[in-house]
């Protein structure tokens, strides 16, 4: 008797076990809407010249500047001035966060669409600029901030409730990930020390590659595999717990407005590939944060590598990509 009673005992707690594991996975991964599927449609006249923008900034920073980093000396500056020069074309003002790192002064730059009711609100979009040593970085980043700068463009004078900054951030690869060197890192900890209201940041993490095959998409945990899946073709919107109201907001708003494959997770900010881009710098200073991303090096065969060259970038899904984040952007500015 007692025999079986711990037999009955230990497939309760089993049970119990089970269905609260379920209910954390189901916190973890449920989303509003559903993501795209079958083909996508014909490109719009705008989307197309969109593509044909993103893929002349990506040239520029990966081509004609490439590596960009503290080791190769000027190609940071080079690239901060492309940037300003690019969003001052479009009249925004931009200003610089400077700061030395071995004996070297690099800079974050910041241009500001302002806001009109609630402009004491900040919706913030941020890419970094930097590579790796040894690598172009088309997708990791220029990809990112390709978008920053025509995300800024399409809102450009745009009358939006919240204020809208974007960011180009320096130094977030190694070795100053994770460090006072890292240029969000630096942004984020001064909007703190301001008291700047950010309601909303989206880090803009290697967003260019996509693919149709059967396994191309891989994942850093296995339970991942049964969720998601297994082909690269989706655009990923990725934050940690305390910011998962924003990753359901920034992921609903995606798919109302996007006829493009997306998916969405809001895991504990520990868990490898959560945290791996700028917006760990915003979680630092208890602000909400997502990454979007194509999910890097679990999907991108050339990451980091000195084969990240615009080749390999899909500029029209990336043109379909931007033209749905303007959009959130703008839910994320007007919504009450």
């Amino acid at each position: 008797m007692r025999s079986r009673r711990g037999k009955y005992r230990s497939l309760w707690y089993a049970l119990v076990l089970a269905l609260m594991l379920g209910g954390v996975i189901l916190y973890m991964t449920e989303m509003p809407g559903k993501s795209w599927s079958g083909g996508l449609p014909t490109l719009t006249t705008e989307q197309a010249r969109l593509a044909d923008r993103l893929r002349k900034h990506i040239a520029v920073l990966s081509e004609e500047i490439g590596e960009r980093n503290l080791w190769r000396d000027g190609t940071l500056e080079a690239t901060a001035d492309y940037i300003e020069e690019t969003l001052q074309a479009m009249d925004y003002a931009v200003s610089s966060q400077a700061y030395t790192v071995q004996g070297t002064s690099v800079r974050n730059l910041e241009a500001v669409l302002g806001g009109t009711s609630l402009a004491e609100e900040i919706v913030l979009i941020g890419a970094h600029y930097d590579t790796v040593s040894g690598s172009p970085g088309a997708n990791d980043n220029a990809s990112g901030i390709a978008a920053l700068l025509e995300i800024a463009r399409l809102l450009a004078a745009k009358p939006l409730a919240r204020s809208v900054r974007f960011v180009a951030f320096v130094n977030e690869e190694m070795p100053f990930f994770y460090t006072w060197d890292m240029g969000s890192h630096r942004y984020a900890r001064q909007a703190r020390e301001r008291g700047d209201n950010i309601t909303a940041m989206l880090s803009l993490e290697t967003i260019g590659y996509y693919s149709d095959a059967e396994g191309s998409q891989q994942f850093p945990n296995p339970v991942y595999a049964w969720l998601y899946p297994n082909t690269g073709n989706f655009i990923g919107f990725v934050g940690n717990l305390a910011s998962r109201k924003l990753v359901r907001q920034c992921l609903g708003s995606f798919r109302r407005h996007s006829a493009f494959p997306s998916e969405g997770i809001a895991a504990p900010g520990r868990m490898m590939g959560i945290h791996w881009s700028d917006h760990w710098s915003f979680w630092q200073e208890g602000y909400a944060a997502v990454m979007v991303t194509d999910t890097a090096l679990f999907r991108y065969p050339h990451y980091h590598a000195s084969t990240d060259t615009p080749d390999r970038i899909d500029h029209e899904h990336l043109a379909r990509v931007v033209a749905g984040l303007a959009k959130v952007t703008v839910d994320l500015a007007q919504q009450q």
